[in-house]
């Protein structure tokens, strides 16, 4: 079974099909997508509908990004300022009825689908979770005692010189131009969604163990 790592999507819809036509899994493959289905691009709910029906061909584990976690609040308690300064303008959008509509409408299955994402998942050989770890922290030390707030968005991480971890962390979160691929982490978020930034704009999967990296351009969703 091959184990393949998906960085963040944020409703890049078309750019998440190139992708898996360039990864073109098979039923013995394990995808695993690190969170930020939505938000700021131009298609969440078509990410969404990809991501159901991607589920019933191969096998898939879906990580909560903070931008779900901010989708959720949405949903549960109509929390909706932080959400909307960080792109749920946009992902309510593509769920409206019609274009020329105001009446927005969110699937149970995409809100169900929200809802069961996980904060991490982990394997005998890596961690996966979506923003990363506190380095200073064992992966069992977080596991003990998980706080979301630092799974969903962390990034001290990215400066330090050691990390306390047992095994390498792969997540996403922090946008870069290039994958990070070291001893202890693997960053898969090159930002996507951003590709009206220098160097950005591309969607990113690895192949592990092997830390073989595949990438698309963003594709117009337009």
């Amino acid at each position: 079974m091959g184990l393949i790592a998906i960085g963040d999507i944020h409703g890049c819809a078309r750019s998440l099909e190139a992708l898996l036509a360039r990864i073109a899994p098979s039923s013995s493959d394990h995808l695993l997508f690190v969170g930020d289905y939505i938000d700021r691009g131009p298609d969440s709910k078509g990410v969404i509908d990809r991501l159901l029906a991607l589920r019933e061909e191969v096998s898939c584990t879906f990580l909560r990004g903070n931008h779900e976690a901010m989708m959720i609040e949405y949903l549960d308690e109509g929390t909706f300022e932080l959400w909307r300064m960080n792109g749920g303008v946009s992902t309510l959008q593509s769920y409206l009825r019609r274009e020329d509509s105001s009446e927005i409408h969110i699937p149970a299955a995409h809100a169900e689908f929200i809802r069961d994402t996980k904060l991490y998942h982990e394997t005998d050989e890596f961690f996966f979770v979506h923003a990363g770890l506190e380095p200073d922290r064992t992966i069992a030390e977080t596991q003990n005692d998980p706080d979301e707030q630092v799974l969903l968005w962390e990034r001290g991480h990215l400066e330090a010189d050691e990390v306390a971890w047992e095994k390498p962390v792969v997540c996403g979160h922090t946008p870069h131009p290039e994958p990070i691929n070291r001893e202890k982490l693997i960053l898969i978020d090159t930002g996507c969604v951003y590709h009206m930034k220098p160097g950005m704009g591309r969607l990113t999967a690895v192949h592990l163990p092997e830390r073989t990296f595949v990438d698309v351009a963003y594709a117009d969703d337009g």
